[in-house]
């Protein structure tokens, strides 16, 4: 098999076998598409064009080099035309029977000693290589859309495949500007087998009514920094691919995790594939557009919402990043902020990172220096709770621990004024059992910032069945005066970004403690072809592999699915004192400072 790759054929025009197709012809290679549709490869040839004339238009190509190009791509309606192709790549629809078929015609077309790669994302590789005379050449070959973009390729090995054809189109995939990522053949492989699950937990959240399609998919966005909401992902992907694939996943895996959310099914059978069909989850102002427009869903521009009370003086109790954080985000908006710890000197340390942070603002030509000194002095350090008899929101920041914020709640509910508003920063805690620990649980409320503070939009607002409506608009109406982004949501373990963030990043672990793949790998994967800013095991090691694994264990406890049990090797790495950045060594090991 050490031949050179090029003639590659793409059998299947459609959007991916198009992109694959304008990669290949402008890195050089001969490229053979087949579409029994002549339409469809009328239309890829009409795509090439358009693309290479943008190309050209900003200056990436000449017109010379474009002419190359489009001399390079030939289109076929006969799949005749694959005999001379050193490799063939299949992205036909994902179905077995007619992979299949097009398996045994590739075999009897052409050379043995051809690569035939498939670009299925659900589909067992084996069983599809089964059906050729020549299993050692057929291997999965998986790019991402739009495959001119994303840098991600999937190379997928059976435990029939030759070494040789990995290692031919592991080459090709470099020499064609992509970063390729060797994996086993389970359905998802590494990045949609993370993304997909993920994308179905966000699903089965939206149709329990636990938070609205814009509130989940604004809360990944801005707690995790991701390019899409996992809801306008979906329809993107199309609600059909998404359950075809999740189908796929659970008949090997027996996750409940993997089991299709029914409203995918719903949706798919009535035909509301997402943007294709002009709606799926969303409603756009076309098929195949992406303009997101009003429907019977979309929320109505408060009105009938409850009047909030009055917000002038913001108490913040607590003396870790959090708190401070918390205390200049008030402050700089302009509210008078007494930040309470359990001492005076701990209250004067919270204020001086406050200080330290506002000058780095102005280092940076963020702030001026007039509105440095006018933030600061509206904070007062106070090394007791006492301070907080005048504040009309108490906001606790203290540690991740029920007692202590019982306890805390219980001297909030003597200190503070009657009407004022109690509000608890936990991430992972139940609201409720603090509330319960006042005489006015009506009045407490959840309000999830996240880290740092200063710089996260996102503040998740936690109603518990208690909360009176008024403490929920007061809440809301902070949120825009402080200039962050609320999401509402129910009392219930992990909110909206750590019931779905958290459940990712244990699959992942599990990835790596069934030898599925390599760290380094899963985080690339994750990366380049997932868009997101950090692999799953660089964010677990900035989070704290112990806070990870509390969290994990509060959402396996509230929901009770074996699925989000807490993964063997973060267990081990926890006992064993690896948790991260902090200490030095995590999943990967740190320069000491």
């Amino acid at each position: 098999m050490d031949i050179p790759l090029s003639t590659i054929a793409v059998v299947g025009l459609g959007t991916m076998g198009t992109g694959i197709a304008e990669v290949l012809a402008r890195a050089g290679r001969e490229v053979i598409g087949i579409d029994i549709s002549e339409a469809a490869a009328r239309q890829a040839v009409a795509a090439l064009e358009a693309s290479t004339a943008r190309a050209v238009r900003k200056g990436r190509i000449t017109e010379g080099e474009r002419h190359d190009v489009l001399a390079r791509f030939r289109t076929f309606s006969d799949l005749q035309a694959a005999a001379d192709a050193q490799l063939v790549i299949e992205v036909v629809p994902e179905s077995y029977e007619i992979k299949q078929q097009l398996f045994r015609e590739l075999d009897a077309i052409t050379s043995p000693s051809a690569i035939l790669a498939t670009g299925t994302n659900a589909l067992s590789v084996t069983r599809l290589a089964a059906e050729s005379q020549h299993p050692e050449r057929v291997l999965g070959l998986h790019f991402f859309n739009p495959a001119p973009a994303m840098k991600l390729v999937e190379v997928v090995s059976s435990v029939l495949t030759a070494p040789p054809a990995v290692e031919a189109v592991t080459a090709l995939a470099r020499e064609l500007g992509k970063e390729p990522v060797a994996v086993g053949d389970r359905p998802g492989f590494v990045a949609d087998g993370l993304l997909f699950g993920y994308l179905n937990q966000a699903a089965a959240m939206y149709e329990a009514s636990y938070a609205s399609r814009e509130d989940i998919d604004a809360a990944m966005k801005l707690g995790c920094g991701l390019p899409m909401g996992p809801l306008a992902l979906l329809d993107l992907i199309g609600v059909d691919t998404a359950r075809t694939v999740l189908e796929a996943m659970y008949s090997e895996s027996h996750d409940r995790l993997h089991a299709p959310a029914p409203i995918l099914k719903q949706l798919s059978e009535a035909g509301l594939t997402g943007r294709k069909s002009g709606r799926g989850f969303y409603t756009y102002a076309a098929p195949g557009g992406q303009t997101v427009v009003p429907d019977t869903k979309t929320p109505l521009e408060s009105g009938g919402a409850a009047t909030g009370r009055t917000v002038r003086s913001v108490g913040v109790a607590g003396s870790g990043t959090m708190a401070s954080g918390i205390a200049e985000v008030f402050a700089k908006a302009g509210y008078d902020v007494v930040l309470a710890a359990r001492s005076q000197e701990k209250a004067d340390t919270a204020k001086g990172r406050i200080a330290k942070s506002l000058e780095r603002s102005v280092t940076k030509g963020r702030l001026t220096a007039e509105a440095r000194d006018e933030t600061l002095a509206r904070v007062t350090a106070a090394g007791s709770l006492d301070s907080f008899e005048d504040v009309d929101l108490a906001v606790e920041a203290v540690a991740e621990d029920l007692a202590v914020k019982q306890q805390l709640f219980t001297t909030l509910d003597k200190v503070c004024k009657p009407g004022a508003v109690l509000a608890t920063t936990t991430s992972s805690l139940p609201v409720v059992a603090c509330a319960r620990a006042t005489s006015r649980p009506q009045d407490v409320i959840g309000m999830h910032f996240f880290n740092p503070a200063p710089a996260m939009k996102l503040v998740e607002v936690v109603r518990t069945v208690l909360t009176d409506d008024d403490v929920h608009a007061t809440v809301r109406e902070v949120c825009g005066k402080i200039r962050k982004h609320p999401v509402d949501c129910g009392d219930r373990a992990g909110f909206i970004v750590n019931a779905l963030l958290f459940p990712y990043l244990n699959n992942a672990i599990k990835m790596v403690g069934e030898h599925y793949a390599t760290l380094d790998d899963i985080d690339a994967a994750m990366k380049l072809g997932g868009g997101y800013p950090m692999g799953p095991f660089e964010l677990l090691d900035v989070v704290g592999l112990d806070v990870s694994l509390a969290i994990e264990k509060v959402l396996h406890s509230e929901f009770r699915d074996p699925g989000l049990a807490p993964a063997p090797l973060l267990e081990h790495l926890v006992a064993a004192g690896c948790l991260g950045r902090k200490t030095g060594r995590g999943f990967r090991e740190y320069a000491r400072r």
